[in-house]
């Protein structure tokens, strides 16, 4: 597997190829169906198609904008994505979406963005050619792929239909990670199979050793975790005493 980040270093690089994926869910749009196209041009055939993977990708006016990752802002980004609605093509989309799942406008549907070079797509995007002219076709040879979920449609007129997207993590209603974690404060079921405590050894919800089963109660506490385990046994939920339970 070639390395495209190795081949970008280089004094004369090829091209990037820009592709997207956009799949719809038949629970979400009434319809499991997966859009290929790209923004840009292919001059070795006379459709403008790319081939990928041994998928086509077709040409389509679109703009994406706002993948940049910005540390000092502390979010993550959200995509915009305009895409020509010349003869209504994207409008006839919403429609048949909006007749299966009335006011979807197609929020959910996974957005891919993959990115590659020139050396590296399919032979058969060189139809006069024996192969690919400029390298080696390697469909592994792809920059990691950039997935997020249109968030809501922003505008759609004549010309134009903007989406906006985000990443999974930053939809509505979805936390990370799906359990909230509390300093000294354990969530497991006592001697539960997280827990994972099977000893004959009882103490009660003050740590203090006690002689009846019917007294024995968890403190939930690091310290609870401590006497029952020992400060230096490891624990089968994330390394030593508390540091799974209580730092997540």
């Amino acid at each position: 597997m070639a390395n495209p980040h190795s081949e970008l270093q280089k004094v004369n690089p090829s091209s990037i190829i820009e592709l997207f994926e956009l799949e719809l869910s038949a629970a979400l749009h009434g319809v499991d169906f997966t859009y290929r196209f790209h923004a840009g041009t292919n001059q070795f055939n006379s459709n403008g198609d790319i081939i990928w993977d041994g998928n086509t990708y077709s040409r389509f006016p679109i703009q994406v904008e706002g993948f940049e990752y910005k540390a000092d802002s502390g979010t993550l980004p959200r995509p915009t994505v305009r895409v020509s609605n010349m003869f209504g093509t994207i409008t006839a989309v919403l429609l048949s979406v909006n007749a299966s799942n009335a006011g979807n406008d197609l929020t959910g549907a996974k957005l891919t963005r993959i990115r590659t070079l020139v050396r590296y797509i399919d032979d058969a995007n060189f139809p006069d050619e024996a192969s690919n002219p400029y390298g080696t076709a390697d469909t592994s040879s792809v920059m990691p792929s950039e997935i997020y979920y249109i968030s809501r449609k922003v505008a759609e007129t004549r010309d134009l239909v903007e989406f906006e997207a985000s990443a999974v993590f930053d939809l509505a209603g979805i936390r990370a990670p799906k359990r909230q974690c509390h300093a000294n404060l354990c969530p497991w079921i006592y001697k539960g199979s997280e827990c994972g405590y099977s000893g004959t050894d009882y103490y009660d919800e003050n740590d203090k050793a006690v002689t009846d089963s019917a007294d024995d109660k968890c403190g939930k506490k690091l310290s609870s975790c401590q006497v029952r385990f020992g400060e230096e046994n490891e624990l089968p939920f994330g390394g030593f005493p508390g540091i799974g339970a209580f730092n997540g």
